[in-house]
């Protein structure tokens, strides 16, 4: 006997409960998600820490998983946590594992609920489209690896794009934790920077993020993800005589 096929309203329940967990983060999280709010409780946090490190951990890596699932407010804050807390090794696996685990459920979500439709339109689309669709699949791994290293493209939109085109769950994990893992370790290590001015009692400088020192290198490896696009885009366009 066959199983029935899961109808759209269940196909899209997951995505569903993620928008519904959306709106009530963005509601509640708004104004509670900021660097002062860590500065102030910083004291308690490190304490929390030291008493029950393991369960610090994984609370974090869970936090870091919803926020990224929910696209609630404050990403960059929680990386910034990550070496506030846990110093740049392991704060930075923390980081990217958290971050990881909440995109790749967004993804699933997302695939599930109208992924699938969008991409069969896609696979169906002549012209323009087609040959975007096509190019884009040809350079899949160039792809991800660029949506998460340019710094302009938004996370959020980062973690739909990839289920709108099918790209295999395997490949679009392996991808994430890869491609955002240089960007991390920067913010990791500055947040490491941040907790070690707060005690000695001064204050900060959030600026420093958007320093050249910091967004150069971050550039440099967007240009090494569209290096393998443009040096296949050259061959291609070769004539043999």
């Amino acid at each position: 006997m066959t199983q029935p096929r899961p109808t759209a309203l269940r196909r899209a329940l997951p995505l569903i409960a993620l928008a519904l967990g959306a709106g009530l983060g963005w509601w509640w999280l708004s104004d509670q998600i900021s660097f002062q709010a860590l500065a102030q409780n910083r004291d308690a946090l490190l304490a929390l820490r030291d008493a029950h490190y393991a369960a610090s951990a994984a609370a974090f890596i869970l936090a870091y998983a919803a926020i990224v699932a929910f696209s609630l407010p404050g990403a960059l804050i929680a990386t910034l946590t990550g070496g506030f807390l846990f110093a740049t090794f392991p704060g930075v696996l923390f980081n990217v594992t958290g971050a990881t685990l909440g995109a790749s459920a967004l993804f699933v979500a997302v695939r599930m609920g109208i992924g699938a439709r969008i991409g069969a339109r896609l696979e169906a689309a002549e012209g323009l489209v087609k040959r975007i669709k096509d190019g884009i699949d040809d350079n899949q791994w160039s792809m991800l690896f660029l949506i998460r290293l340019v710094p302009a493209v938004p996370f959020f939109v980062a973690n739909l794009v990839p289920a709108f085109l099918q790209v295999p769950l395997g490949r679009y994990v392996i991808s994430t934790f890869l491609g955002i893992l240089p960007g991390a370790l920067v913010y990791t290590s500055v947040g490491a920077g941040m907790s070690e001015v707060l005690a000695r009692g001064d204050t900060p400088d959030l600026g420093l993020i958007f320093e050249p020192a910091i967004l150069m290198p971050l550039l440099g490896l967007c240009a090494l993800a569209v290096l393998p696009v443009a040096l296949k885009a050259l061959r291609g366009g070769k004539t043999i005589g």
